[in-house]
């Protein structure tokens, strides 16, 4: 049977379990799209206002769902525009396929209109990079892709397809069966052996969990080893739903912003099993505001330390451990929740201690301005449903919500590790339209918000009813706290002259509402719920509440102590 190399690749993509399908509309793809419309209805296709938003869109379903999500773009300037989202797939080990349409292959080569060598640009930040040269190779390809995306530490895949590939015909078979990606094995009877020593042998233990991939079984059966061991548990930067933050072993995250307070238990550590996630610079932020790898030493911590990856590329890559296991997580955490159990009575006080710390840290503190952020936050946790997603972009407004708003379910927070603003709107609307059914609310900065605030309009159109809680201080709040601490207050080019936040929402179709009050933030957000349609609530932020942990001023104060400590020196 002949068919067209876009109704070949439309094929492959249905069969692999394709949903929904992101993109900005282009002429190099659109035969692609074509396809899926008539030969695959069920799969949506969401056309959306910028090609970083299609691509943060994917990544935020691959975070969600554990299965690649897919974006089309077309050639240059498309696929450049696109480059934040892979990126963000890349550091964040989130599946995702970007499908790149290119120029003909007659014009390959030649610096053709919008053409460029997207193998090369794409290669350090992708797991592969493939371009489909024959349409009879497209179900090879397609398979190859979706199997990388999924395999070893997850991430993205960027598939180039010459238009004429698209449109020419081609008698090959489709694939029989989805893609298998392959997974690593469970850890050895010998390695369980030489961890649970090691767990014997320690005073002060501390589990880490992060990454993606994380199963409800796996959720499960880890929260049930250290239940039973009564081991502490913190997540790594923006996976603070792995842990049900009710658990008395849940003891905090580490990360920008973490609590100082645990930092400083985690230095007292003799042992630390690190399940699923790079031992980065960010989860190793020891001193400061992004000093990375001083959280442990380099290059041998004096902690005793087994770090489990799916794959071997991120095992001893900075900091040689005493067993790095290759494992697959589910695997791994069914292994430790099924061993016999020794449990220690120390290991559970200094389980307490630590949860101590942690609710230390949630009692609210005073909030400059007159909206009460940690009060927000707490009003927020009792309204909201325990399966809504909340989701927040980068800066320092962040803060408040990782402080203050625990979570109880998996997959109930999206949030970039790469720092890649104007994530969180594109993140909210992906959700949303996979889970109609629950509530998804987006937390950002004025900053951030403006780095994709056209895609409002996309979740406008599609219906995806997102409530966005908007911090405006008038800054760019992170960089002003590196010109305070850096520059000695002087500030440059961090001050924002914002539009009218209410009108714009309004102008997009959304429902909108301005809070410049504590009190006036509950009926508006009832009144978001309540309007059918997207909603957009602007809070007026006091630019003194910068940080959940300082204001403006004491960052000034600190600056000015340390140099007159200085001038005495």
């Amino acid at each position: 049977m002949m068919r067209k190399g876009a109704e070949i690749l439309a094929d492959e993509l249905a069969l692999n379990g394709v949903e929904i399908v992101y993109h900005v509309p282009g002429e190099s793809f659109l035969v692609a799209l074509d396809a899926l419309a008539t030969r695959h209805p069920e799969i949506r296709s969401i056309s959306c206002r910028h090609e970083n938003g299609a691509a943060q869109m994917a990544e935020a379903y691959g975070k969600l769902t554990g299965k690649p999500g897919i974006a089309f773009v077309t050639r240059s300037p498309g696929a450049t525009n696109a480059v934040n989202g892979v990126h963000t797939a890349f550091q964040d080990s989130s599946p995702m396929i970007l499908i790149v349409g290119q120029v003909k292959r007659s014009i390959l080569e030649r610096e053709a209109f919008m053409s460029y060598d997207f193998r090369t640009m794409f290669a350090p930040m992708t797991k592969w990079v493939g371009q489909i040269d024959d349409p009879a190779r497209i179900p090879e390809f397609v398979q190859r892709a979706w199997a990388t995306a999924l395999s070893g530490r997850k991430g993205p895949v960027v598939l180039v397809v010459p238009e004429d590939v698209l449109e020419a015909m081609s008698d090959v078979a489709p694939s029989d069966r989805p893609a298998a990606p392959s997974r690593a094995g469970a850890p050895r009877d010998g390695d369980l052996r030489q961890i649970f020593a090691m767990l014997a042998d320690a005073k002060k233990p501390l589990l880490v969990v992060g990454g993606s991939d994380w199963s409800e079984v796996a959720r499960e059966d880890i929260q049930h080893f250290a239940t039973v061991h009564g081991l502490p548990i913190v997540t790594t930067f923006r996976r603070r739903d792995i842990i049900d933050h009710r658990l008395e072993c849940y003891v905090g995250e580490i990360g920008i912003g973490s609590n100082p307070a645990l930092l400083a238990h985690i230095r007292e550590t003799d042992f630390i099993l690190m399940l699923n996630d790079a031992l980065s610079d960010v989860n190793t932020i020891g001193a400061g505001y992004m000093e990375g790898f001083t959280l442990f030493s380099i290059p041998h911590p004096k902690q005793k330390v087994v770090h489990v990856m799916a794959d071997h590329g991120d095992l001893n890559r900075v900091f040689q451990v005493d067993l790095a296991l290759a494992a697959d997580n589910d695997a791994c955490a069914r292994a430790l929740a099924t061993h016999p159990a020794s449990p220690r009575p120390e290991h559970r006080e200094w389980c307490a201690k630590l949860r101590a710390t942690l609710m230390e840290e949630r009692m609210p503190q005073p909030c400059p301005g007159d909206i009460d952020l940690p009060g927000v936050m707490r009003w927020l946790r009792e309204r909201l449903p325990e399966d809504a997603i909340v989701t927040n972009g980068v800066g320092a407004y962040a803060t408040w919500s990782q402080r203050y708003f625990p979570h109880y379910r998996l997959h109930t927070q999206l949030g970039p590790i790469s720092g890649s603003m104007g994530y969180s709107l594109p993140a909210a609307i992906s959700a949303k339209i996979a889970h109609p059914e629950r509530v998804v609310v987006d937390f950002v900065g004025d900053g951030c918000f403006q780095m994709s605030s056209e895609e409002l309009a996309t979740a406008v159109q599609y219906g995806a009813n997102i409530i966005v809680v908007l911090y405006n201080n008038g800054l760019y709040g992170t960089i002003r706290i590196h010109e305070e601490n850096r520059l000695e207050g002087r500030a440059n080019g961090t001050d924002l002259v914002n539009p009218d936040f209410l009108m714009l929402a309004k102008a997009y179709g959304a429902h909108g509402e301005r809070v410049t009050r504590t009190e006036e933030f509950a009926p508006a957000f009832e009144r978001c719920l309540a309007a059918g349609r997207p909603a957009l609530i602007e809070m007026m932020i006091d630019p003194e509440a910068i940080h959940c942990r300082y204001s403006l001023s004491d960052l000034r104060a600190k600056r000015e102590a340390k140099a007159r400590a200085e001038r005495r020196a």
